[in-house]
Parts: structure tokens; sequence; C-alpha cells
């Protein structure tokens, strides 16, 4: 099955839903795939359906009878069957679903979306599914079915296949949609050739394909452009992005308290990364933050990064760009931007989205660069863990903060730095001062050969730049080549 021109990239996600429909194995087999919302779930497997000539159905958020009937009459599409065509249960409705490959010679790809919205009124259907798929059942020997059940829910979609869940074992794919890499979404959004702009254009929308046409089908064309689109298709509350930052939140399951989980992330998104800060930032004790950290972590709207040094000690982070800057701008500012005061916010605005922003996730996307793509004479071996720490300095009376530490791990060998880095989002070009104090960094660890990189948003000083060429433990890094370098 060809991927179809319209489906951008995906060539991976392609790749494993071709082996699960085409396997040569006899029976009905189950395959599971989720991810966040609008991430293109339901474009790629609809794609996938109309080449393999399969069939699709989709679960919508109303009755258990009204979804019986549209399973019924999704089956009667599929088959052809004349007269009226009804399911008096769910046994019924997934027994004639896989029931489509019976005596078939070439697999038959069967797609059930939104899958989570069956069980809120029908939480046995993961126990019937598991009888049906029993390995000793007439489907499972006889039926040579796909099933392919699809949902956003994550915490639900992932529960199905955990511990003592019915369908444990059952399923032989399960594959997660993820948003576009840095690099994927500057080529969908048509920013590759403007690396500092993707940088930016990242920090504020991510990789979420649907933010595309959300957001009026075009991005900013310049760094010039950017702040007037900002306004327009971020900051206007005629936009459908303007209240997307809430929608995320709302749209998880578990999230019964949205205030409780939105102080929560403000906290992290203004700073406060550590347990104690984000405690100390929402007024509550710290022994209260572990649900609701543990529920916006399970729903990838903030990540968990351990020390690179310190595994105990663990930071978090806002995962999805557009729920920083809507706690950052949108939600301080809601009250003058409904007023159409955008291009005066964004201006107010400026150091914050620099410092809160722009800058850590250069950040990010230097520890990113250094895990994917940067090779292995770059980093001076090949990294299996990239973090931030944090080094005591004696010297100084102070901590310095790594942005980048590269960890080399060998068989039946200690860990090892391999390399240390630090990003600078400045308005100017980074200099010598920037590796002396990779030097003396280096210096405390011990890590005596391990390889220093600078990361710059404006490129380095006609000094650093000598220095380097005198050294040969040193990289410099800049858009462009976080773009499209090693």
């Amino acid at each position: 099955m060809d991927k179809p021109s319209d489906v951008f990239d995906r060539d991976r996600e392609w790749a494993s839903l071709e082996r699960f429909v085409a396997a040569d194995r006899r029976g009905a087999t189950l395959g599971l795939v989720y991810g966040r919302r609008r991430q293109g779930k339901t474009y790629l497997l609809q794609a996938l359906v109309e080449a393999a000539s399969g069939t699709y159905v989709t679960s919508l958020q109303q009755s258990a009878e009204q979804n019986l009937a549209r399973f019924a009459a999704g089956y009667q599409v599929a088959t052809g069957a004349r007269g009226r065509v009804a399911f008096s249960n769910w046994e019924e409705a997934f027994s004639a679903l896989l029931s489509l490959g019976e005596g078939a010679k070439t697999p038959v790809l069967v797609v059930v979306d939104e899958f989570p919205y069956l069980l809120v009124s029908n939480p046995e259907i993961p126990s019937l599914l598991q009888a049906l798929l029993s390995p000793r059942g007439v489907p499972a020997r006889h039926h040579l079915t796909r099933l392919v059940l699809c949902g956003s829910a994550l915490s639900t979609m992932r529960g199905l296949l955990t511990g003592t869940a019915p369908l444990r074992g059952r399923a032989s794919l399960e594959l997660m949609v993820h948003p576009f890499s840095y690099r994927e979404a500057a080529d969908f959004w048509g920013t590759a050739g403007d690396p500092k702009l993707s940088v930016m254009l990242h920090a504020l929308v991510g990789g979420t394909p649907a933010y595309l046409d959300m957001s009026g089908t075009s991005g900013p064309g310049a760094v010039g452009e950017l702040d007037d689109w900002v306004v327009s298709a971020l900051l206007n509350p005629g936009s459908a992005m303007f209240r997307e930052g809430n929608i995320l939140l709302a749209q998880e399951q578990g999230v019964t308290d949205a205030a409780g989980y939105l102080s929560v992330l403000a906290a992290i998104s203004q700073g406060a990364t550590r347990r104690g800060q984000i405690a100390a930032a929402v007024g509550r004790a710290e022994g209260a933050l572990a649900h609701p950290l543990s529920v916006l972590t399970e729903a990838q709207l903030i990540t968990p990064l351990a020390d690179a040094l310190k595994q105990r000690r663990t930071t978090f982070q806002v995962a999805e760009p557009v729920l920083r800057l809507h706690q950052l701008v949108v939600a301080p500012n809601e009250a003058r931007l409904v007023r159409h005061q955008g291009s005066k916010v964004w201006s107010e605005v400026a150091d914050t989205v620099a410092a809160r922003i722009y800058g850590p996730h250069f950040e990010y996307l230097a520890r990113t660069w250094c895990a994917e793509y940067a090779s292995d004479d770059t980093l001076g071996g090949t990294a299996s863990r990239v973090a931030p720490t944090v080094i005591a300095c004696r010297e100084h009376r102070e901590n310095h903060e790594v942005d980048v530490v590269v960890i080399g791990t060998l068989p039946n060998k200690a860990d090892r730095i391999i390399a240390l880095g630090e990003a600078k989002w400045r308005s100017h070009a980074v200099g010598v001062e920037q590796l002396e104090r990779l030097r003396h960094i280096r210096d405390l660890l011990g890590a005596d050969e391990a390889k220093l990189l600078c990361f710059s948003k404006e490129g380095f000083t006609p000094e650093l730049l000598g220095r380097c060429k005198a050294y040969g433990d040193v990289e410099l890094i800049d858009p462009s080549r976080l773009y499209g370098g090693d």
C-alpha cells in the first residue's frame, strides 16, 4: 500500500500500520493507535482504510444505542447488506465487525475511531473483545480481520494493555502518533529555509499538524513577519488557536479541577520547575502535587526531566508549547486580547517571551539535537542520555546551571560524560567567555575528555571562532546546524 501523497511524513507510522495489516498470519489480530488530539491520527487511518479498501467507524459522545446504530450502518456499507441491520449489544457489533474477514484471502482492515467514547457507558467492551479474540476462538483462527482501535485519551488507551487489563497480550500493534519533530515541523510549515524562524515558530506552536489549519493554513514567511502573524493567528480572539491552551487540558480524562491543573502549568511555565518550587508557587503542600503532576505527565502535557548527574532530582517542563504560550501570554491578558489589543500585549511581553519561551525552548532543541541528530564525531561518542544539571562551585560560591550534559553508556562500564553544552538565546553573538565557562565546569566535573558544545541564536564572535580552530574539542552550533547539520 503506497502512502498517499497528501499524508505528510509519517513514514514510520505508515510502515508499522502496513506491516500490521499485511502480516502473513491467519486469524483476526488487534492493534491500538493513540496519541494526543490534533496529531493526525484520524487522517492517517482514513488514508490507510482507503488504501486497504477497509471499513472505518467512529464513535461519538452519545448514547450506546446511537453508537450501536452507527456501527450497524458501517457494517451494512461494508457488506452491502440489504434491509435494515441492527445490533442489540456490543458483543453482536464487534462479532460482526470481526466477521468481515471471514473467508477472505487477503487481510480485511477495520478501524474503530474514538474508542474511549464507547467505554464511558460500556466499560465491559474490552472484556468482550478479550473473549472474542481468544486464541481458540473462531475469529482468532478463521477470520482474516485486522481490527484497529484508535483514541486520544492516552491513559485510557494505554490502560487497555497494562497490568491485568483484559486485552493485555491480545494486541500485536501498539502505535503512538507523536507531534512532528522540530525538523519535520519546519518542513511542514514551510520554514526550513529560515532556521531562526523555525526555532521561534516551534517554540510557539510545536509540532502538532492541525495547528497549521487552525492558524489560517499558513505561517509567517520570515522572522520580520512573525510578530504580526502571532497577533493575528494566536492572540486573535477570533482565531481557533486562541483558547487552545484551555481546550487541551479540558479534553483530558481525569482532570476534575481544571483550575488546580492550570495553576501547576502556570508555575512550570514561569520557571518553577522543581516540585518544591511548584508547590510554593501554587500554595500547596509538595505531597499534594503527586496526582496533578502524574495526570499531566500521563497526558504528555508536561515532561519530567531527570538531572543528568543526580537521577533523583527531577525538573518538569511544559511539553506542549501552546500551553506555555497560553499560560504566559493569553491567560494573564485575556481581557485585553478579547478587546483586540494583541499587538500591544505582544510588544509588552517581549522580554517574558524571550526569557520563558524562546530561551528554554532553544535549550530543549539543543538537547534534542544531541540525542537525535548529532554525530558520534561531534559528541565524542554515542549519546545514551541527554539532560541538564546543576553543579556546585566553591570558587564562585554559586551553582552553575548546565543546559546540556551528554552521557555515554558502554556495556560493563560506568556512565561517562562525553559532552557539555550551553544554549544561549541572545541578541548578540556568543563569545569566548561562554567557552571558558564550559571549560571551568568540565574541570569541576573531572570530565577531561568531554567535548564542549556552544549553541547560539546569533552565531559566534570572531575571537571564539579563532579559538575553536586551535582546539579539537569544541563544537559551535547555530540554528542552521541545528536544523540541517550533525
